[in-house]
């Protein structure tokens, strides 16, 4: 499997995630000037987020992730996906 691959799932560090987005990018062949445009966000910041870069901004992450499509989900480690809230609970979960 080649480097440049995303590998979707589980993301426990910056360095983890950075490569997923940066994988992720490259297989739609777009460019950091791209989803720089697109996302209204620097290059700078997009370079450094795929790097790595432990003190990124969360909001300006989550927004780079928009902008590519992807999404975040958290739920406890190991553990199945829970199911997604309804209206009969009233948007909380049992």
């Amino acid at each position: 499997m080649s480097k440049d691959q995303a590998q979707y799932g589980a993301v426990r560090s910056a360095e983890e995630l950075g490569k997923l987005v940066r994988a992720h990018r490259k297989q739609r062949k777009l460019t950091l000037e791209t989803i720089s445009g697109l996302g209204n966000l620097s290059t700078r910041f997009l370079s450094e987020f795929e790097r790595g870069k432990e003190t990124a901004e969360l909001g300006k992450v989550l927004q780079a992730l928009r902008t590519l499509g992807l999404e975040v989900v958290v739920q406890p480690r190991g553990g199945t996906p829970s199911r997604p809230p309804s209206k009969k609970d009233g948007g909380r979960h049992a």
